[in-house]
């Protein structure tokens, strides 16, 4: 398969690094260097290998993820999967340059204001819709502080596949509850309805005092990633989303 190219100054300023004719003036200076020489013209077509990130170097600097990057994050509380909305927002997690690439860097699904854990962010769009495509039958897995105890038939209610949410016309999916203790749980759901743990629970008669995702298909999140901090996913962790999926993937 051929190898794809890319105009040096078209690359660079998609990432975010600044405009071509910027860029322009880096390459003329000598700021950008390909295996150690510099590259004087912005218009060189340079070959997209996957070794690129470690050979071009912008400004004493390495270059950042080529396009087709993703990312986990430990959303901490309080943040936002929003660029509308006011207060801290997950995309000021991301360092300044990479929230101006083109394409953008885009959250897979959200978590609300007041869920922390697990959440992916990505630039490669059909990478975002194989995870959230409801015919992947991907799990999302969340552990839940409630506010009142447990009766015990909340786990044949969310496994019937026939629970109604409230204002909806479509039952929810079969789910998987694991009781740990009177008033926590561990939530295993295949769908990403709007609120949809708060929602179940609520239909159950109780109330989400505290939510975590833990994890997105076979990807858990890891214990020493602080909240707030980010890691890139290779390609084993991008397999293991998928590996716990059901018969529709």
């Amino acid at each position: 398969m051929k190898t794809p190219t890319a105009r040096l100054d078209k690359l660079l300023a998609n990432l975010g690094y600044a405009s071509r004719r910027e860029i322009q003036l880096l390459a003329r200076n000598g700021h950008i260097r390909l295996d150690g020489a510099p590259i004087p013209r912005a218009d060189t077509r340079i070959a997209l290998t996957p070794d690129l990130e470690s050979r071009l170097v912008v400004d004493g600097e390495a270059l950042d993820p080529l396009p087709g990057v993703a990312l986990m994050v430990n959303k901490p509380l309080g943040v936002t999967c929003s660029h509308k909305e006011a207060g801290p927002l997950v995309y000021d997690l991301l360092p300044a340059r990479w929230r101006r690439r083109d394409p953008a860097i885009s959250t897979v699904g959200r978590l609300d204001k007041e869920t922390s854990g697990l959440l992916l962010m990505t630039d490669d769009g059909a990478l975002l819709h194989r995870i959230i495509s409801p015919k992947r039958h991907v799990a999302k897995r969340y552990r839940a502080h409630l506010a009142r105890p447990l009766t015990g038939a909340e786990t044949a209610l969310f496994a019937s596949g026939t629970l109604m949410l409230e204002g909806e016309d479509k039952p929810l999916a079969p789910a998987v509850l694991e009781i740990l203790g009177p008033q926590d749980a561990i939530l295993k759901v295949y769908e990403g309805r709007y609120h949809q743990v708060r929602r179940m629970f609520a239909a159950a008669g109780n109330h989400v005092e505290t939510l975590h995702r833990e994890s997105i298909g076979g990807l858990t999140l890891p214990s020493d990633l602080e909240p707030g901090a980010i890691r890139r996913l290779g390609e084993a962790d991008l397999a293991a989303i998928f590996a716990e999926a059901g018969s529709g993937g």
